[in-house]
Formats: C-alpha cells, sequence, structure tokens
C-alpha cells in the first residue's frame, strides 16, 4: 500500500520505517529541510538502536522517500498518517498543543485524491479526530476520506521491537472502509497473531492517556513503597520481586528510582487530567501519581545532600547518565533536569557522561558542567557518584578503580544496579532507593 507520513519525529520515523520494513510504500514528509537532506544522506535526528539499519535497508530497497513536498506525497496515498508532536501547551496548564496536528490537516486537505484514511498517529485527546475531519471537510468539501486513530505504543530504545512484535494494535474508526485499509496496512502483524482492536475513535484516543496513566501510577507507586521501605528497614528489591510475581500485577514498571520521564508519562499524565475536568471528571489516582513522581525527583536531591554530610557547596558530583532511561538520547522531562540544577544552586560542581545523551542534556542542563568522555573520567576527583540512568556500560563497572578516583568513597545508586552488601565490603558509603 502506499503510505504518507507527515512528520519525521520520534513516532513518523519509526512508524514510517516499520511500515517500510512491512512491504508498503512510504513518504516521510518534514517541514524542515535540513531534517530532510540529514535523512536523505543517511543520517538519523535521533538514536534508537537499529533504526539506522532499517532506514539504509528500505531506502536502497526503494520503499522509504522523505520529502518536504506535501503536494507529491499525499496524492495517491492509501492513508496519511499524522505524526507530528503534541507538546505540552506553552501556556503552562497542562494542555496539549494541538497546533501541528490542526496545521497538517488544513495543509493536506487540498492534495486528496482519491478515497484516503487520515490517521491520527500522534497521541492526542479525545474529539481531536473529530476537528481533524471538521478541517479537511472545510477545506476541501470533495474529499472522500475517512479519519480514524491509531495510538503508538512504542518504548525509546526498543521502539522497533515494539512495532513489529506489539502486544496490540489499536485502530479507531467509524466506516468500515476505513477498517480495511488500517487492517491491510497491520497484515504482516496477522502472522505473529498480534491482537487488532477495533473500537471507536474516541476510544481508541483515550487509551493511550489510560495505558501512560497506569503505568505511570505503577512507577509512583513503587517509588513511595521504596520510601516506606527505607523508612521501616525494609528491600523494595525483594518486595518488588514478591509483589510482581502475581500475576494480576506483574514485574514491569516495579523498579524504583528518581521518578519517571520522557516523551510520554509526564505531559500525557497532565493532559489526561485536564481532559476528564472538562468532562466534570477526575482521576485522582492519576493526580497522586503526577505528586509522587515531583516530591521523588525533591527526595533524590535530599538524599544526595545526605550523603554528601548535609552540604553539597564546594563539592564535586559526578553523575553516571542523564537521560530520563538508556538506549535512547531523549532528555525530555529527565529526573536530572530537576535533581541536577537544584544542586548546582547550592554550589554542588558536576561532572557527567552519559553514553548517548550528552549533546541533547546541554540544551535542558545548566552551562558550567564539566562533560566527561566516559564514566571514569566523570568520577575523576568527585565526592560522590552518582548512577542516575541504567545504561548497561554502568552495570558493570570496575568499583576498586571508581573507588580510587573518588576523593571520597561514596555512591549513590539511584537505580538500584548494585548489591548493597557488596558495595559495604568494597569500602564504600552506599545509597540505593528503598533499601536499608
Amino acid at each position: 500500500m502506499n503510505i504518507t507520513m507527515i512528520g519525521t519525529g520520534y513516532v513518523g520515523l519509526v512508524t514510517g520505517t516499520c511500515f517500510a520494513e512491512f512491504g508498503h510504500h512510504v513518504t516521510c514528509v518534514d517541514k524542515i529541510e535540513e531534517k530532510i537532506k540529514k535523512l536523505d544522506s543517511g543520517q538519523i535526528p535521533i538514536y534508537e538502536p537499529g533504526l539506522k539499519r532499517l532506514v539504509a535497508k528500505n531506502v536502497d530497497e526503494d520503499r522509504l522517500r522523505f520529502t518536504t513536498d506535501l503536494a507529491a506525497a499525499v496524492p495517491g496515498a492509501d492513508a496519511v498518517f499524522i505524526a507530528v508532536g503534541t507538546p505540552a501547551s506553552r501556556r503552562g496548564d497542562g494542555y496539549a498543543d494541538l497546533t501541528y496536528i490542526y496545521e497538517a490537516a488544513g495543509e493536506l486537505a487540498p492534495y486528496l485524491d482519491g478515497y484516503t484514511v487520515i490517521v491520527d498517529k500522534s497521541t492526542v485527546p479525545v474529539g481531536t479526530a473529530r476537528q481533524v475531519k471538521r478541517i479537511i471537510r472545510e477545506k476541501n468539501p470533495e474529499a472522500d476520506f475517512d479519519v480514524a486513530s491509531n495510538p503508538e505504543f512504542l518504548r525509546e530504545g526498543a521502539a522497533i521491537n515494539d512495532f513489529m512484535r506489539p502486544d496490540r494494535v489499536v485502530i479507531g474508526v467509524e466506516s468500515k472502509r476505513a477498517e480495511k485499509v488500517l487492517r491491510d496496512i497491520y497484515k504482516p502483524l496477522y502472522l505473529i497473531e498480534t491482537p487488532i482492536v477495533c473500537t471507536t475513535i474516541e476510544t481508541a484516543e483515550l487509551t493511550k492517556y489510560a495505558a501512560n496513566a497506569f503505568l505511570a501510577i505503577k512507577i509512583s507507586f513503587i517509588n513511595e513503597i521504596a520510601n516506606v521501605c527505607e523508612a521501616v528497614g525494609a528491600d523494595v528489591t525483594a518486595l518488588a520481586k514478591a509483589v510482581g510475581m502475581d500475576g494480576r500485577i506483574g514485574p514491569k514498571f516495579l523498579h524504583p528510582g528518581p521518578g519517571y520521564g520522557g516523551s510520554c508519562f509526564p505531559k500525557d499524565t497532565l493532559a489526561l487530567m485536564r481532559i476528564v475536568q472538562e468532562y466534570g471528571e477526575n482521576v485522582r489516582l492519576v493526580e497522586a501519581a503526577v505528586e509522587v513522581n515531583a516530591a521523588q525527583k525533591a527526595r533524590m536531591v535530599k538524599k544526595i545532600r545526605d550523603m554528601l554530610g548535609g552540604s553539597e557547596a564546594g563539592k564535586t558530583i559526578s553523575f553516571l547518565g542523564l537521560t530520563f532511561k538508556p538506549e535512547t538520547d531523549d532528555m525530555r522531562e529527565s529526573p536530572s533536569i530537576s535533581i541536577i540544577p537544584a544542586l548546582m544552586e547550592k554550589g554542588a560542581k558536576i561532572r557527567a557522561h552519559d553514553p548517548k545523551g550528552m549533546e541533547e542534556a546541554k540544551k535542558y542542563l545548566p552551562d558550567g558542567i564539566t562533560y566527561a568522555s566516559n564514566a571514569y573520567d566523570a568520577c575523576t576527583g568527585a565526592h560522590a557518584v552518582v548512577l542516575m540512568t541504567e545504561w548497561n556500560q554502568y552495570r558493570a563497572l570496575d568499583l576498586e578503580k571508581i573507588k580510587n578516583l573518588l576523593k571520597e568513597p561514596i555512591f549513590i545508586d539511584l537505580r538500584n544496579v548494585y548489591d548493597p552488601q557488596t558495595m559495604k565490603e568494597l569500602g564504600f558509603k552506599y545509597a540505593g532507593v528503598g533499601r536499608k
């Protein structure tokens, strides 16, 4: 099938490339000429394991191309996916900014040629597809089209596998014709018996928010339990393992840490809160999860300060990892953005290393940070080391070497990567999250 993907950000580029890998002919459109030039030359604007190879393969096999020319990309498409950004509103009220969605709808409308399914791939509030339909109909009254919702469930760092082997595909449609087009697009997944949940547009739009909100609640829950464990002398690692063995609960997202971040959970939980308020309802559990997450980041600042004897002034602190999770260069809403500036404001000096995120981190973190070439360089001369992001290369550090490089043997493990007893035996003053 012929597919046009509007937007070459994280969702658009991964989705378009994977559709091409399915065998479809995909044209990815973006307004930013420089980004298209880079993609044409094989440069990938984001870090996602395996994506560069997959893009190159499908470009070489003539199933994937990039352009700024929307007028040439839309005619003849069986489906046009809108995968542009929906950031939080600049007003700071938590609402999703749908400017780019509505602009894309208005701009593609004049070029529709033959029956086309317009698909919202971006995460959007309930009612967005209806507005997209209205905008297109106003711009092109004669167009033959349907609007559908097809939310994405991609985890950064594992997006290609998530797309190729998803837990489910959700499609929200109003007509059998639109349903058939989307089922044909996802037909390769039938071979692995992927469930296709076909529902109303409003249900599909809400599903993504509900899923992300539930996961955010799960993370905030285990972080609160971790704090209780610290207070009573229990071990949250063993507790989470036991709780996760319950088939009704499961082990995923029961890993305490400095709080959730990234492009989805912070934005989507706030957006869901605003959606339900408009309808006179509430989501108190989600509201609590958001509050717990903010408090957890502040709690980590106190933990680091306490380990340094009550004051970080004049102390050098090494941070290993800056991104919100491993296997991505994404810094959006990373806990490090809250924690590091708070320490710097009280006089701390920061040395930091991240395998993929340092260039991106410079856009989000204050000036004055020393970015190191590797983990050991970051630890040299520091009074303490903070393991912020659990990259694989930080899981087997030469701890004796780390101890010798530090001015003081203080190791603050915000991801519980290392065993407390082992660290004590090595001579470290160690602190984890939710562990005695």
